[in-house]
């Protein structure tokens, strides 16, 4: 039994060091790069260009000779083709017999048979439409490809928000370790205090209070962490069993100067922006296949064929130019022609609204980014200034000049106060995110 028990702890241990072999804590950059490798919605972006790129390979294919072979094998129950073929008698006049009717031959053929026919066609001209559709589908795999830039910028933006939030859950669970202590010694003034005679219990009992308010948010900071955890470790495609993050300079964040991009600058490295040109460019070359649907196409080509119809095989080839003028297309084609105008048009309107928007969204970031910055000084006086309070009232309270209520209400203020300065400090990380997206890097 002893034995068992000794194996039991063993395996027990082992699996505890494995577990924390296993854990994983990555850096800011170390989970952008994890999402960038292993992010499903970046992986279907992927997916799609890739899709693009087939599409263009597909369509550089019609360039090449359309090559076709066919053939057919039957077997009928009587011969396919069925007369009768009348042969006169013509005997010598010498002959002294009475002239005969002609004789009824019956004649049946084409009972079974095959044919094969192979043809080789290489277009020559084809309205253009060949030449615009391979344009029109590489530059579907340019806007793939912008898509792709599109989502990296949305998964790093998003990768940081849940990174940052973490850090400042953090931070306010350090706030309330360090307002926890802070609560301890006042438990233990206090006591001393109520032993002596000099403050009632009632002043315990708040303080007490206080300590069960504190536990209280710690218990749901702790949920709220891990809860994060589990989101961000998704998000990067990591398991999330283990996870944590790495430490993390919150406390002092870059001057907004540092990332500052000039407005047009930023415009032409938007990929939304570069992806509403594309979409003009798209419908022009969508406006020129239209019209080459009512030109005429003319191709080359040659041909083998192969047939045993009467017991007799024969096989013959031939080149052939064949010529085809779409006449019945002039009537409803120019009608989608002027649908493929109105369609360009529209699609610079869209062009020239992304572009306005694109720069109002860059200057509303900026703006955040700034404004949280400001944010954060401020939050810091507010601690500074809460710290002071705090520590007289400390002192005023050992000195018998203020109330337990005072002590609390000083407490109270530091702790909102450091909850505050987290707030500006983890709004900051979240703006200055939303500006790097924003500006395209």
């Amino acid at each position: 039994m002893k034995h068992r028990l000794s194996i039991f702890l063993l395996t027990g241990a082992f699996l505890g060091l494995s577990s924390v072999a296993v854990a994983q804590t990555l850096s800011l950059e170390e989970c952008r790069a994890a999402a960038l490798e292993h992010n499903r919605t970046l992986a279907s972006s992927r997916l799609e260009l890739e899709a693009s790129r087939q599409m263009r390979r597909e369509a550089l294919t019609n360039y090449f000779p359309k090559i076709a072979a066919k053939g057919g094998v039957f077997q009928a129950q009587n011969g396919l083709v069925q007369a009768d073929i009348s042969v006169p008698l013509n005997l010598p006049p010498s002959l002294p017999l009475p002239q005969l009717p002609p004789l009824e031959v019956p004649l049946s053929f084409m009972k079974r048979g095959f044919v094969v026919n192979v043809t080789v066609v290489q277009p020559v001209f084809a309205g253009l439409k060949i030449v615009n559709g391979n344009k029109l589908a590489r530059l579907g795999e340019e806007v793939g490809e912008l898509q792709v830039r599109k989502s990296e910028g949305e998964v790093r933006e998003k990768t940081d928000t849940y990174f940052w939030q973490i850090v400042a859950l953090k931070d306010n669970l350090s706030t309330l370790q360090a307002v926890d202590r802070q609560l301890d010694e006042i438990h233990r003034l206090v006591e001393l205090s109520v032993r002596a005679g000099l403050v009632t219990k009632n002043d315990l009992l708040r303080v007490e209070l206080r300590r069960q308010e504190i536990a209280s948010a710690r218990l749901k900071l702790e949920n709220g962490i891990r809860l994060s955890k589990m989101l961000l470790a998704q998000h990067i495609g990591m398991k999330w069993e283990g996870f944590d993050i790495g430490h993390a300079d919150f406390e002092h964040p870059s001057d907004p100067a540092s990332c500052y991009v000039d407005m047009d600058e930023a415009l032409d490295r938007r990929a939304e922006y570069q992806m509403a040109q594309k979409n003009v460019e798209a419908q022009k070359y969508r406006k020129r296949m239209e019209r080459g649907k009512m030109l005429p196409t003319v191709g080359i080509g040659a041909g083998y064929q192969y047939y045993n119809l009467t017991e007799k095989p024969l096989n013959t080839g031939m080149v052939f130019a064949e010529v085809s003028v779409p006449i019945s297309d002039w009537w409803g084609g120019s009608h989608s022609l002027k649908r493929a105008r109105i369609a360009e048009q529209q699609a610079e309107n869209r062009r020239l609204e992304a572009e306005e928007m694109i720069m109002i969204e860059i200057e509303k970031s900026w703006n955040d980014l700034q404004e949280a910055y400001a944010q954060i000084q401020i939050a810091r006086r507010s601690v500074s200034s809460s710290e002071e309070n705090l520590r007289q009232h400390r002192n005023f309270y050992g000195a018998g000049t203020a109330s337990m209520t005072d002590l609390l209400d000083a407490e109270t203020l530091y702790t909102r106060s450091r909850h505050e300065l987290t707030a500006a400090l983890s709004s900051y990380y979240a703006a200055q995110a939303a500006y790097m997206r924003a500006t395209g890097r």
